[in-house]
Order: structure tokens, then C-alpha cells, then sequence
């Protein structure tokens, strides 16, 4: 499944070489691409057999025909890898991932953009050229503490964060230095867990002071628009106001305050 247009903020397109996946952590409890699979996945649909009772099994198909696709696209574009699954994970072969990597070495033209939250696979051996953006995923403090490290001691040019489902406050100061660019974005979809303007305020601010690119993606389903000093991880409850935004994902930046309207790439 490869798009020419894609609905996410940050990227222009999406191209999946790789299907399935599995839960690694609490980001991925409500996951987007679970929930879509799950509706593809009858007999001769493209993710039959990759889930089960609307969760991923864990096996991770090759997709040989989409394989060589962004090197059919002339006009440069940043491209989304495996929107639908992690190019990290254990079920993918060295072979497949320096399959993967050969196809963007050769199209020098695009910007990929690859988001994992298994950074401990990568390590030295996957080198990332300059068109290549290597984002590690990061809903809360602990997340970060675990794979931040190991992002930076991967070899690649470009190194990210992706603070999306922002589950609590996160502090990226200790690695703000050696980062390119943070993304941060509130959970959308159904039963969509609240996130705080504290949170997000509080990652733009990092970036800010490191003069890190910041983009705010989108506030989430459930926008909590919290005082000030209020955002730790157990701060959500039935008594904070969570504010209804017209658009789905909370991903209409006229509906945000203006101190959140912050969209800078690297």
C-alpha cells in the first residue's frame, strides 16, 4: 500500500514495503495502523492473516511489488516508510531492511522518513545518508529514557524524535543537542487518550531553547487544555475539561492556541 497523497502533516507520501507488526509498548495500544489493517484483512485483502480479533499476530509480510516504488517517482517528496508496520522489527531480515535502504540510497531526490520505537536493532549497521530521517517514536518520559540513547548511537545524519501518541510530560533536554527534529502530536481514533497543552507547550519550549525544528502535528482527540504546573502522567481525570474541537484529530491548527501553532522541518 503506497500513497501519492497522505493525510499526515509532516510528509507528502507513504510507501509500504513491509505489512503487519505487534505491540511494543503503551503507544501502541491504540494503533492506527491495527485498526486499518484490521479492516483489510478478509481472504484476498491485502493484510489477510496479519491480524487477529482486530490485534496485529506479529507476523510482517514483504511486499515484492512496492519494493522499487519511490525510485518511479521523478519529483522529489518526503516519503513516510512502512506507515503500516516498523522496518525494525524482529520479524524483518537484515536482507529486507538492505533491500529497503539500497531503494533510498538510490533516490536521492526524496526525503524518507523512518519511525520506529525498536531503535536497539539498528545500531552501526544501518548507516543513514542525508535523505534519510531517522525518528524514534516517544509517548512518555520512560520511552524516552529507553530509546533515545540508542537513536544516537545509530549512524545517521538525521536523527528525530516522534512524540506521537503523547501520552505525558516528556523532558528531551538531555538529547535535544544531537536531535534534528521533533515531531509531537496528541492520540486520535477511537477511545483516543487525553493530551495536555502543558505537554505539548512543553516540547515546543525544549526545541525552542535548543533551537531544534518543532512540529506540531495535531492536539488529539481529547484535548486537555489544563492550567499551568498541571501535566503530570496521572493528571488526567473526569474532573480536567477536555475541549471538543470540531476536527477529528484535533489537527486544525486555527482551533489551537496560537503559542501551539508551530510546523518547522528540518
Amino acid at each position: 500500500m503506497m500513497s501519492t497523497t497522505t493525510a499526515i502533516a509532516w510528509t507528502d507520501a507513504t510507501w509500504n514495503p513491509l505489512r503487519g507488526c505487534s505491540h511494543v509498548s503503551t503507544g501502541c495500544d491504540h494503533c492506527y495502523a491495527e485498526r486499518m489493517a484490521a479492516r483489510f484483512n478478509g481472504p484476498g485483502m491485502p493484510y489477510a492473516g496479519l491480524t487477529r480479533n482486530g490485534r496485529w499476530t506479529g507476523e510482517v509480510r514483504v511486499v515484492v511489488s512496492a519494493l522499487d516504488q519511490p525510485l518511479r517517482w521523478q519529483r522529489p517528496r518526503r516519503i513516510f516508510v512502512n506507515s503500516m508496520s516498523d522496518l525494525f522489527h524482529p520479524a524483518v531480515s537484515d536482507e529486507t531492511i538492505g533491500n529497503i535502504y539500497r531503494v533510498m540510497a538510490e533516490c536521492p531526490q526524496h526525503i524518507f522518513q523512518i519511525a520506529t520505537k525498536r531503535p536497539e536493532r539498528i545500531g552501526k549497521q544501518w548507516a543513514s545518508g542525508p535523505n534519510v530521517h531517522l525518528l524514534v517514536s516517544v509517548e512518555h518520559q520512560r520511552a524516552a529514557e529507553l530509546r533515545l540513547p540508542l537513536l544516537l548511537n545509530a549512524a545517521a545524519v538525521m536523527r528525530g524524535v516522534s512524540a506521537e501518541p503523547l501520552l505525558g510530560p516528556v523532558d528531551l533536554t538531555p538529547w535535544l543537542r544531537q536531535l534534528q527534529w521533533v515531531v509531537v502530536g496528541g492520540e486520535s481514533g477511537p477511545n483516543a487518550r487525553p493530551c495536555h497543552t502543558e505537554w505539548i507547550r512543553g516540547i515546543i519550549q525544549q526545541c525552542q531553547r535548543a533551537h531544534v525544528p518543532c512540529f506540531v502535528k495535531q492536539l488529539g482527540a481529547n484535548y486537555v487544555d489544563a492550567p499551568n504546573g498541571i501535566g503530570g502522567p496521572q493528571a488526567v481525570s473526569d474532573l480536567m475539561p477536555i475541549c471538543r474541537l470540531r476536527h477529528p484529530k484535533g489537527g486544525d491548527m486555527t482551533e489551537w492556541p496560537e503559542e501551539l501553532r508551530v510546523r518547522q522541518w528540518p
